[in-house]
């Protein structure tokens, strides 16, 4: 009878909760949140930021979460995830360019495509693979993006490796840093994910600032 309910137990997992997706599925399934996240359209919605920062908390073994991940194994897991995640949107773009969002009807997910090529036209190739990393929808978009307007596949993948490891690695020891600094850090999680997703959107937003009318020579200012 253990196998059905073990086996239910990670059916019931929520993944749209860092914690639940690690309780069930540990270090592999950071691997895997990872790859759908930047590599699949279905997988905008895929809590990477909090996940990777809370996976780096659970490595310290000073929280009371119950869950211990070894912090090795997890680095290798999320940055192989990243990476082959956004090189596999890639390849889909390339090959399957628009007609992939076409058949998507989340207005999210083509807000997300819009503003993934607006910052490939304003900003360049190099810059905005590496800075989309941090931008929740965008990361996820940008790659097939990338491939579907034809970016430079040596570009791209120099440029999604130094924006992966560095999104991937940071985030993680990021978590690990402070939960081996700050004893039972885990009660403040939900105050801290919260940050963390703030945080990501600050580039974002603040590129939506610029460019509104007014807000200097790029906004259109008179």
């Amino acid at each position: 009878m253990s196998t059905p309910i073990h086996l239910s137990s990670r059916l019931a997992v929520n993944v749209l909760d860092a914690h639940s997706l690690l309780a069930a599925f540990g270090v592999l399934g950071v691997g895997a949140v990872l790859f759908a996240e930047t590599g699949l359209l279905i997988g905008f919605f895929l809590p990477g930021d909090s996940l990777l920062f809370t996976a780096g908390l659970l490595c310290t073994g000073s929280t009371e979460a119950g869950v211990h991940l070894s912090l090795g194994p997890l680095l290798v897991a999320a940055a192989a995830g990243a990476l082959a995640g956004a090189q596999c949107g890639y390849l889909l773009g390339w090959k399957a360019g628009g007609a992939l969002l076409a058949r998507s009807r989340s207005q999210r997910l083509h807000e997300g495509a819009k503003r993934a090529e607006e910052l490939l036209e304003r900003y360049g190739y190099a810059k905005t693979v590496v800075l989309a990393r941090f931008v929740p929808v965008v990361r996820t978009v940008l790659n097939p993006m990338a491939g579907a307007l034809e970016v430079p596949v040596r570009t791209f993948t120099l440029w999604q490796v130094v924006g992966g490891l560095v999104w991937s690695v940071g985030l993680t020891l990021a978590g690990y840093a402070l939960g081996s600094s700050i004893p039972n850090v885990d009660r403040y999680l939900l105050p801290l994910v919260a940050l963390i997703v703030v945080v990501s959107l600050i580039p974002l937003l603040a590129d939506v600032y610029r460019s509104r009318p007014g807000a200097g020579p790029e906004g259109g200012s008179r």
